[in-house]
């Protein structure tokens, strides 16, 4: 049963090759259930409901998978060893944290055995998992001796040439070649002592499919792409982007230390100016991030950091990995902002998508696929390369060159940019063949260990946080994960998937259903804690009363959903407040503090929730006319002095600063010692 799970991928370099492959993956669902969290596009997605999230305690159903023939070779550190004997096979180190696990052992071996192989045929056939993730290095357009040399792997291609400003948009005197193992390249010579391609002017990568057709394409690891703003609709344009050194950002601050438990501030750079517009990277720095360290968060996750062409995903339907989202700036922009974060002790999380793709062929990586089979694409072919409710493509991680692609990625943001880790969205998608459609977890483990895993995106997830700890061993790396899968926040020594955090996404559900459908006498404190504190105990969690999900059009935030209309009538301090402002400021203290206290070892709030921000999100699409007012935060609401929005915005940086003095998100040592159904009280120590 095990090998139906997945054939390992093979080398695909530059110096040797076998083909990888992959069987087809066949949706076993068409039900409308919505992992996504950004506003669906109503002409191109279903409907927004969500699905059950959960996260399971050890007591689960139990179920037994059959054994095959002991797999003898296991991972002993996170070095590569590996050993032969059937004694050291049995000693997978997770499965001694959860005994429930062992049933499950072969599928732990089988999972050990293929991030090891990987592992070991990195080292081979690219001098190990590091120099392999500096693909960014090889591909796309870089520097080398007396020229610019340009890489792109495109196997299925017939011919292939680069055009752009700098040729008139002519290639023919710029034909590419291709090696045997796909890639095309060539080196344009410097043109009296200067780059032939200047610095910010306009590429494409041009190249003819098996139908005889020839198409133009933004290369793939492209590291700026623009969009003329004046022309709606307007495509995107690749930017060759190698700034001569007096307009390049230099750091000059180090990255902080990793913190105990991480205070988060979620935000989005471009709806974080006070004005119905697109903030700058250089605007949030100077304007945003000072707020953020004057409320006491040690850390920033940005949203969107990578280029999507359309605005009202959120950031979700990637079109160009490798460049910055060039509607807030540059990436000399982007920079000094991180480095800006750095000054004031702040970590940088970017929110990264590898979960899949854009399908927009014209700006995206999308494009590459004219209908060639997987092992010469970047996506499963047929069915199984394509999310239906997301409407967008997904990667093939069994095969050399996604890997290739994806993990110098990491690389090329941890190393340009500085960031200080990762929140890996759509995880519970990666992990499943079948994405998390149509189901509801229940918390038997044959759900998670099972033919119904993608083991070759389990397996690249490892190498992913591998490689991320080594590169950068104060990371912080989170995942955003709804079905619970054991062993994901397990150092990957130990067989397990090698996450930091895993998001508590279970808790601003129960929020919601509390405030939507129970009135106050209705609340019990036995159920508010349990699902609080229902978590792994040896996996760390990030816990958060509300998210971006909760505040975008279509949903309401704490705040809202309990005061309503009121929030733009009762706030003013000038007058008595209303009962129902009076108990919405008090819930949504409670709310956003019992959740820090009890629901994980790490916290996370969304820009504006902090101070009860009145307003959804709603970016510019074809349902609101394409409009900008609600594409915004009111900071003035939270600095006008008379307005009681102000006692929020206090309370969270109390409740910050309280952790910093006691430290209780990172006690192992929580205790509630009291939850009274009857007097509607909870305590703890």
């Amino acid at each position: 049963m095990l090998s139906s799970l997945g054939l390992l991928a093979t080398p695909f370099a530059f110096d040797s090759f076998s083909p990888s492959s992959n069987k087809a993956r066949t949706l076993s669902s068409t039900s409308n259930h919505q992992l996504a969290k950004q506003l669906a596009v109503e002409s191109r997605r279903g409907s927004r409901k969500l699905l059950g999230r959960y996260v399971f305690p050890f007591n689960s159903v139990y179920g037994k998978v059959s054994h095959g023939s002991l797999i003898s070779a296991v991972l002993v550190d996170d070095s590569s060893t590996m050993t032969s004997s059937e004694e050291d096979a049995e000693n997978i180190g997770i499965l001694g944290v959860d005994s429930a696990l062992e049933p499950f052992k072969d599928h732990f071996l089988y999972r050990v055995k293929k991030y090891v192989d990987q592992k070991n045929l990195f080292e081979k056939h690219e001098g190990g998992l590091e120099e392999f993730a500096k693909g960014y290095l090889k591909f796309g357009f870089n520097r080398e001796e007396g020229g610019i040399v340009y890489r792109e792997w495109a196997p299925a291609a017939q011919e292939a040439q680069v055009i752009g400003d700098f040729n008139g948009w002519d290639g023919s005197n710029h034909k590419m070649e291709k090696n045997q193992f796909g890639v095309w390249s060539i080196k344009i010579p410097d043109s009296g002592g200067n780059p032939a391609i200047p610095h910010n002017s306009r590429v494409k990568f041009r190249f003819k499919h098996g139908d005889g057709v020839w198409v133009d394409r933004i290369p793939a690891w492209i590291k700026y792409a623009t969009v003329d703003s004046t022309r709606f609709g307007a495509p995107y344009d690749a930017v060759h982007w190698d700034p001569p050194p007096s307009e390049r950002y230099e750091f000059k601050y180090p990255c902080p230390p990793k913190p105990k438990a991480p205070r988060i501030y979620e935000a989005h750079v471009g709806m974080s100016s006070s004005e119905p517009c697109i903030n700058s990277y250089r605007e949030f720095a100077d304007d945003v991030l000072p707020r953020i360290w004057a409320n006491n968060y040690t850390t920033v996750q940005l949203m969107a950091v990578m280029e999507h062409s359309y605005y009202a995903s959120f950031g979700y339907h990637v079109t160009n990995f490798f460049a910055v989202s060039s509607r807030s700036g540059t990436p000399e922009d982007l920079k000094y902002l991180i480095d800006k974060a750095h000054s004031l002790g702040l970590q940088v999380l970017m929110d990264v998508v590898h979960s899949h793709a854009s399908n927009n062929v014209t700006d995206g990586l999308n494009g590459f696929d004219v209908g060639q089979s997987s092992q010469d694409s970047y996506f499963h072919s047929g069915e199984s390369g394509y999310h239906k409710l997301w409407d967008s493509r997904l990667f093939n991680y069994g095969n050399w060159e996604v890997l290739r692609f994806l993990l110098s990625n990491l690389r090329w943001w941890l190393e340009a940019f500085k960031f200080d880790g990762f929140r890996f969205d759509g995880v519970t998608s990666m992990l499943y063949h079948h994405h998390g459609i149509n189901m509801g977890f229940t918390g038997d483990y044959n759900e998670y260990f099972s033919e119904a895993t993608d083991v070759d995106a389990v397996v690249y997830l490892m190498l992913a946080n591998s490689l991320i700890h080594s590169i950068l061993p104060d990371a912080t790396v989170i995942a955003e994960d709804v079905s619970g899968m054991p062993g994901l926040g397990r150092p990957v020594s130990e067989g397990g998937t090698g996450f930091d955090y895993r998001l508590a996404m279970a808790i601003p559900d129960k929020w919601i259903d509390y405030l939507k459908n129970k009135n106050d006498e209705e609340w019990s404190m036995k159920d508010i804690s349990r699902s609080l504190t229902n978590r792994r105990q040896t996996e760390k969690c990030i816990s958060y009363a509300e998210s971006h999900d909760q505040a975008i059009v279509g949903d309401k935030t704490i705040a809202f959903l309990i005061m309503d209309k009121e929030m733009y009538s009762g706030m003013s301090c000038l007058t008595d407040a209303s009962p129902t402002v009076e108990r919405g400021i008090a819930l949504h203290k409670m709310i956003h503090f019992i959740t820090m206290a009890l629901g994980g070892e790490g916290y996370l709030n969304f820009m504006g929730n902090e101070f009860g921000h009145p307003e959804w999100i709603d970016f510019p699409r074809e349902g609101n006319g394409w409009s900008y007012e609600k594409c915004r935060r009111q900071w003035s609401l939270v600095d006008t002095e008379h307005l009681r929005y102000k006692f929020m915005n206090a309370f969270d940086r109390a409740m910050n600063a309280l952790d910093d003095k006691f430290s209780f998100l990172s006690s192992t040592k929580q205790i509630l010692s009291s939850c009274s159904e009857e007097d509607q009280v909870q305590s703890g120590v």
